[in-house]
């Protein structure tokens, strides 16, 4: 679990809750036809604009953000060096049945075992990171649309709150709901885009570029052990997916 994700979550939420309750009752922030307005309508307009299938898969996608570990570049390095230079010693045949913990990585090196040529493996990995950037692409624009969309329902229901009030001004018993309504979407609309659905689709965005920056790693990690690199070499070419300051010695701008 990415716990940076839950704490910023929870902490932004529990930040907003906590300023509320100092200053009052926190259920005059609760307003039904208000959340109905904002959550509802969110849903439904965001609904509009994908398939119903995009939609309901995007908030699978959406679980990246709290549960997807993206592998440490490093380890994968040190992996592909140790798997470079048992081919290179003994020949692609003896990586069958090594152990490898990245799925991706060990989908390349099966391809190299079967004895396809360089460039069909080559073109089916890289087709592979095609596929999967544009599922999360998916995923990134529904939560981007959520927080268009969130704020532009809360300016609605402000209008609907203005027009009630305005309307029934002559009774003011109706005055304190009809504002309730028009302030509460605004801050619920708010809410939802800044401290929610656009946080979402940052996350997802960066989780996404850290997976293609991998799978590009291992796709020069296949290429290098089908052409018989030298595992130093070849280190030395995946060192440069590193910053610099986690390069090894010597290896850094």
């Amino acid at each position: 679990m990415d716990i940076a994700t839950l704490v910023g979550l929870l902490g932004g939420l529990g930040i907003i809750i906590a300023a509320i309750a100092t200053g009052g009752d926190v259920m005059l922030f609760v307003n039904v036809p208000s959340i109905l307005i904002v959550v509802g309508g969110t849903f439904m307009v965001t609904l509009m604009q994908v398939s119903l299938g995009d939609f309901l898969g995007s908030f699978g996608i959406g679980m990246k953000a709290f549960f997807y570990k993206t592998d440490d570049p490093k380890k994968l390095i040190e992996e592909a060096v140790e798997l470079a230079d048992i081919a290179r010693k003994n020949g692609l045949l003896a990586l069958e049945g090594q152990e490898i913990s990245n799925d991706f990585l060990k989908r390349g090196v099966g391809l190299c075992v079967d004895g396809h040529d360089p460039v069909l493996v080559n073109k089916l990995l890289s087709k592979d990171i095609n596929l999967t950037i544009e599922r999360h692409e998916v995923g990134q624009t529904m939560f981007k649309n959520m927080a268009i969309m969130a704020p532009a329902m809360g300016m609605i229901g402000t209008l609907i709150g203005l027009v009630q009030m305005l309307a029934n001004m002559s009774d003011p018993a109706s005055i304190g709901p009809a504002m309730a309504v028009a302030l509460l979407t605004t801050l619920y609309g708010a809410v939802i885009a800044n401290a929610f659905a656009q946080p979402m689709a940052d996350k997802l965005a960066r989780s996404s570029s850290m997976e293609k920056t991998n799978k590009s790693l291992i796709i020069e990690t296949i290429s290098g052990i089908q052409e018989g690199m030298n595992p130093r070499v070849l280190e030395q070419l995946l060192s440069t997916y590193l910053p610099a300051s986690k390069r090894p010695v010597g290896d850094s701008d």
